[in-house]
């Protein structure tokens, strides 16, 4: 049976309130609530619920404000009855969208809860869900994105000899992607984003999208400058010199290991369970206030390949520390007068701390290739970042049977099974994000896609190799 949302008979229940598809809430005897100063009493599961239900409310008023009523059941339907008595912009009146679109959609979606609100890495949805979550995403970057970088006042213009190829074209409009761009000897030469009729109604030349775990490359890049600006010493220092991370095994840590997530922590942090003490995400709140709770007195075990995304937010911010009153200037050079983005990027930070930066960064489709022309410039040319990069690459380390790439360095993978011939610098993140550099061949892959499912051999592997010599 088709969801059709304000999720149709589905109720999200706690043992104090119903949350009905409609929106009305309902205590546990079955009458509608009023508008009342009352705190309801939830479950984590039923908050996580209604979360969901309130995204959808947000999704298909979304659908309605930009005229897309071919995905709409109706013009609307009368509003709850709850909204007769509901204060404006009350927490009962925002519940109920009082204010906003009641009708449904017509879309086939499935919503997950094994991953917060983000789709599972091996779940494989239809193109509605995914639809969904493309705008989900959108969405919730606006809601994050707290720093922002102007765009260049100069900004980089491509040129482009384009081509069409067929593998690309085929997954374009039949995987997850949104956008595939190859740059070969300083060309665009492949330029696909998603139809209208599949994700293009979200996202387009100026949507700007999450970089997930490549932001860990992009804070790697950051670090290079902050070491050539002559802020941080080399990649030897050691982080014993910021205050905040007194009484933690962090004090004792180069920022090559923190680079090559090799900082012996393994005791007290993982990609998968966070921070291990408490299970708190390390993308939730600053640095300051783990190193005072969970991390308070840990001690450092010996070195070994434990990736995470802490480790690189404590670069992240140990840059700032380092960089002080001159961390926005530092932020502004290297995107505006080095990247020369066209686009507005932004930095997301979790709150106001002032060590709260996450590596996650939002920008456009040509201003990741244009991030990433810049990175393969500084290793052609030999700059100061470009010896950098170099030493990080020879400082790498090899993994642990990890599926992506055998080896790692400051915050790059290396070492690509299929493409040993090559040598590449690689970025991945969540959903299938990706960026990969032929250094010696001045070739460029930029992917970004609402979710992992399309066929990376055939599009990212066979074409670096069957383009080499184009």
């Amino acid at each position: 049976m088709r969801l059709l949302v304000l999720l149709i008979f589905f109720s999200i229940q706690s043992h104090a309130l119903t949350y009905k598809s409609d929106g009305t809430v309902l205590d546990k005897e079955g009458n509608i609530i009023s508008d009342t100063n009352e705190q309801f009493e939830e479950t984590p599961l039923a908050a996580n619920q209604l979360d969901q239900a309130r995204k959808m409310i947000g999704f298909n008023q979304w659908l309605f404000d930009n005229g897309f009523n071919q995905f709409l059941e109706s013009d609307g339907k009368p509003k709850s009855k709850i909204c007769d008595n509901a204060r404006e912009n009350s927490q009962i009146w925002n519940y109920n969208n009082c204010g906003g679109f009641t009708g449904t959609n017509n879309l086939d979606i499935k919503i997950y809860t094994e991953r917060g609100d983000e789709i599972p890495h091996r779940a494989r949805p239809n193109k509605d869900s995914l639809l969904f979550y493309a705008w989900h995403y959108i969405d919730q970057g606006e809601n994050f994105r707290t720093k922002k970088i102007s765009p260049s006042k100069s900004p980089y213009e491509f040129q482009f000899n384009l081509i069409k190829d067929k593998d690309i074209s085929d997954e374009i409009n039949n995987s997850p992607l949104l956008s595939y761009l190859m740059f070969k000897n300083d060309k665009i030469i492949i330029d696909e984003v998603s139809p209208k009729d599949r994700f293009g109604i979200v996202f387009n030349d100026e949507t700007n999208w999450t970089s997930h775990s490549v932001g860990k490359s992009i804070v790697s890049y950051i670090a290079g400058h902050a070491i050539c600006e002559g802020y941080i010493e080399s990649t030897e220092t050691t982080l014993g010199d910021w205050e905040v991370l007194n009484d933690t095994l962090y004090a004792n840590v180069k920022l090559i290991d923190l680079l090559n997530m090799n900082a012996g922590d393994h005791k007290y942090v993982t990609e998968e369970k966070g921070l291990i003490k408490t299970g708190r995400w390390f993308n939730q709140h600053g640095i300051k206030s783990y190193a005072e709770n969970e991390l308070k007195g840990s001690q450092k075990s010996k070195n070994k390949y434990n990736y995470h995304g802490l480790a690189t937010n404590i670069i992240f911010n140990y840059v700032a520390h380092k960089a002080g009153k001159n961390f926005k200037d530092l932020l502004k050079d290297i995107w505006q007068n080095k990247v020369k983005i066209k686009n507005e990027v932004w930095i997301t930070t979790p709150d106001e701390d002032s060590f709260s930066y996450r590596y996650a960064h939002l920008l456009t489709r040509y201003d990741y290739l244009r991030f990433a022309r810049a990175i393969l410039e500084d290793w052609q040319n030999n700059t100061c970042v470009g010896d950098y990069l170099k030493t990080i690459y020879d400082q790498r380390i090899n993994k642990n049977n990890d599926e992506i790439a055998k080896e790692y360095g400051g915050q790059f993978h290396f070492n690509y099974p299929g493409l040993s011939s090559l040598n590449i610098l690689g970025m991945q993140g969540f959903g299938g994000q990706q960026i990969l550099i032929d250094l010696d061949n001045s070739t460029i892959i930029v992917i970004n896609s609402v979710h992992y499912g399309y066929d990376d051999k055939k599009i990212v592997t066979k074409k670096l190799k069957s383009y080499k010599n184009y």
